[in-house]
């Protein structure tokens, strides 16, 4: 019998998060992001939470909402990006801000999924990055310990998921909600489209239901430009 792990709404996927609570939030940008479990989470109004993202995206939107509401105590990601409140608040010292290489920041969260605490990297050697690092040379060439990321929750955007969990994406949401998928204690997935077991082919599952705990189909999704870009009219 297939074990059914699909929850009626987005509110009651993230019921149980707790202040303080250390939350992994998939996409890059504005793409690919669960934006209802975000949307969601506002609602519910946990306090103190320690945000994981590649990054912050855009203010009025997505995690922009989480940091709008007060909601997040610390973030640590690759970058700003184009969120003006973020940037503000991070020079006024008012949230503890972590940047880290974007390469460093998807391997340290694989890493956190793998099992593995630890791994060596070129990135960041010789600059402010490295300060409090272990470092160690190989073959005459700098490296520091890096130490991997986990979370309490995953939030995860997938284009199709089946009650059992298995989870498809679509590509600019393949970047980092696969490997958060497997690096948190619960995985909350969110889906486009929720289909019976049975009907995704096998070879096309990106993320298997082992790692899903929750799934639910979001209500609605906005197609949001983070950065609009034209030519000039000739």
């Amino acid at each position: 019998m297939p074990i059914n792990k699909v929850v009626e709404s987005c509110d009651q996927a993230v019921a149980d998060i707790s202040d303080g609570a250390t939350i992994m939030l998939g996409g890059f940008g504005i793409c690919g992001i669960p934006e209802n479990l975000i949307a969601a989470l506002v609602r519910r109004g946990s306090r103190n939470l320690h945000a994981i993202s590649n990054n912050m995206g855009i203010d009025g939107f997505g995690l922009g909402l989480m940091l709008e509401a007060g909601m997040i105590d610390s973030f640590t990601g690759s970058y700003v990006g184009e969120n003006k409140l973020l940037e503000s608040r991070m020079i006024a010292g008012q949230i503890n801000v972590t940047l880290v290489p974007q390469g460093t920041l998807a391997e340290r969260i694989r890493a956190g999924g793998a099992g593995i605490p630890a791994f060596y990297t070129p990135a960041g050697a010789g600059t402010s990055v490295a300060n409090g690092k272990e470092t160690r040379s190989f073959d005459g060439r700098e490296y520091l310990l890096e130490r991997a990321l986990t979370a309490d929750f995953a939030f995860i955007k997938a284009w199709k998921g089946d009650q059992m969990g298995n989870l498809v994406y679509r590509k600019t949401a393949r970047n980092f909600n696969p490997m958060m998928a497997t690096a948190a204690k619960i995985t909350i997935a969110e889906v486009e489209q929720l289909v019976e077991p049975g009907a995704i082919d096998p070879d096309q599952v990106i993320t298997p239901g082992v790692f899903v705990k929750r799934i639910v189909q979001g209500p609605k999704y906005e197609k949001k430009i983070e950065r609009r870009t034209v030519r000039e009219a000739r």
